[in-house]
């Protein structure tokens, strides 16, 4: 249930925090005095639309944060769920569970659980065709249950089998398909008689072709930098330096590193020469080279960063080739169990359409039974169940309800249906119907009274009553009959605070209750419609 409500800058609402209970609570007020506002920011709160017009006037955004109570909630923190949103001027919109921030449709997919709003908006559960069979079931209860779940069971291992056969290349068509390509690719791949570290190599042979004028040039620098002359400058410093090597240990070990160097330049001398003769121009293998780079870029594009994932990938479609090609055994062996799937799904869904095809026809009767006593005399519901070819997860039914709401008119689905006070007494009347199974724990009516009177609103009134012993129930309204069930009163005013219009929220003792009943009875407050109003309230005692 919701325990408490905050709204800022709704509006003319400024800001209010209103404490709600278990039970019925009903909100009346002064016409314009912003209790549709409050039913919007539950809207808002609940993931609906909003409108940068609802923001108040000066104020750069709206605030909404309400606190759930949720008996043994999984995802709340000893039963306390804290949900918020937070939407500005410029479109900026934060929504959090809990403090975390969550996006406006992961909001709205979690607040379904909890609240359902029925009046004058877009965001009822009824008007949800998949949500007809969930009313159904509810209804029937345990009698369908236990077939149902056996149903869910074989429905999760049928479509788990249909996607490995898929995964399996099951399908014919597709099977031939992806051997064809992996052929294909594993052709193109061995073709290219790939090698590890082969692209290094060819990225360094084409570096040196491209800049072999350069190389030339300097090698030849190089060469004649170290040419006869300075050789022969050593070899004269290394016979010099012999004639006196004898005389002192140190001319012998100078003598030793100077020839040393003469070796040493000798052999570069020679590897400047080979370097020369290797570097040679060829425009032939220039272009080989480029092909076979231009190849190995291809075939990284298409099957890995480098040729070592392009190999590893050779061998991941060899195996799957192998696996396509022996794979018939046991995908026969699946489609085997999910033609028996079928035949014990086929079975269940039979029983389940019995089943509901029977218990449909009671609620429908029980709704109408309702709608009659809510002075919609002439409107009937028909709860349609058509067999159909396709499995679902609930069976081969689909459920919807339709309606006709005048004698001799065609019936319609009732999402068809625009008026929002009728909408929410037919709600009411569905409601009724499942107020034993149905587990929503916060339903919201707005202008449910809209139209009705006398002995319409006292029934609407114990509707009402009846429902919120297993839901937490909120009601706008404008009868006397309705408030004076309330199990809580809530009295809406505005009132003018420095040259502002601003909303205020108070909830109501018993006196004031008595009060507020002989206002909405007459519009006035004296000694006879306090009268009235006490035997009202003594009505909702017994």
């Amino acid at each position: 249930m919701i325990t408490n409500l905050h709204i800022k800058n709704i509006g003319i609402i400024d800001e209010i925090e209103i404490d709600l209970n278990q039970g019925l609570n009903v909100l009346t007020g002064e016409t314009g005095a912003g209790k549709s506002l409050i039913i919007g920011a539950l809207d808002i709160i609940s993931g609906g639309r909003f409108s940068k017009e609802m923001i108040r006037k000066g104020e750069d955004h709206s605030y909404v944060e309400m606190c759930l109570y949720v008996p043994e909630s999984e995802e709340a923190d000893q039963g306390n769920i804290i949900i918020s949103r937070e939407i500005y001027a410029n479109g900026r919109n934060m929504c959090k569970i809990n403090g975390r921030l969550v996006t406006v449709s992961e909001l709205k997919k979690n607040m379904k659980k909890y609240i359902e709003i029925h009046g004058q908006n877009d965001n009822q559960e009824i008007l949800d065709t998949k949500e007809h069979i969930k009313y159904l079931d509810n209804f029937i209860g345990e009698e369908i249950a236990e077939i149902k779940q056996k149903y869910k069971n074989e429905y999760a291992q049928y479509k788990a089998m249909q996607k490995e056969l898929k995964e399996n290349y099951g399908d014919e068509k597709e099977k031939q398909r992806k051997l064809d390509l992996l052929k294909y690719q594993l052709q193109e791949i061995e073709e290219a008689n790939l090698k590890k570290e082969e692209e290094e190599k060819i990225e360094e042979k084409r570096k040196v072709i491209l800049n072999s004028e350069k190389i030339i040039e300097n090698l030849k620098a190089v060469d004649e930098a170290l040419g006869e002359n300075t050789i022969d400058a050593i070899s004269y410093a290394v016979r010099a330096i012999e004639k006196i090597e004898n005389i002192d240990a140190k001319y012998q070990k100078f003598n030793n590193s100077l020839k040393g160097i003469y070796y040493e330049l000798q052999e570069l001398s020679r590897d400047v020469t080979d370097y020369r003769e290797e570097v040679d121009f060829d425009e032939e293998e220039r272009n080989q080279i480029e092909e076979r780079l231009d190849l190995i870029h291809s075939l990284k594009r298409k099957y890995g960063n480098n040729i070592e994932e392009i190999l590893n990938y050779k061998e991941e479609i060899s195996k799957e080739i192998t696996k396509i090609e022996n794979i018939d055994e046991y995908n026969q062996k699946i489609k085997q169990e999910i033609k028996n799937a079928e035949k014990e799904m086929n079975e269940l869904s039979t029983k389940m359409h019995e089943i509901r095809t029977k218990k449909a026809e009671i609620l429908s009767n029980k709704i109408n039974q309702t709608l009659e006593e809510l002075e919609m005399k002439n409107a009937k519901i028909n709860i349609h169940v058509d067999y159909k070819e396709e499995f679902f997860e609930t069976g081969k039914e689909h459920v919807e309800f339709y309606i006709s709401t005048n004698l001799g008119e065609d019936e319609k689905p009732l999402t068809k249906i625009a008026s929002g006070g009728e909408m929410s007494r037919i709600m009411l009347s569905i409601k009724k119907a499942l107020a034993d199974t149905d587990k929503m724990p916060v339903l919201v009516f707005d202008e449910i009274d809209t139209g009705i009177s006398g002995k319409a609103a006292n029934s609407v009134a114990e509707k009402l009553k009846d429902i919120s012993k297993n839901h937490q129930v909120l009601c706008i309204s404008h009868l006397a009959s309705i408030a004076a069930q309330a199990d809580y009163n809530y009295f809406i005013s505005k009132n003018v605070v420095e040259n502002r219009t601003k909303t205020s929220v108070k909830q109501l003792n018993e006196t004031e209750v008595i009060k507020e009943i002989a206002r909405i009875s007459s519009g006035e407050v004296n000694e006879t419609t306090i009268k009235y109003a006490k035997e009202l309230r003594n009505k909702k005692a017994s």
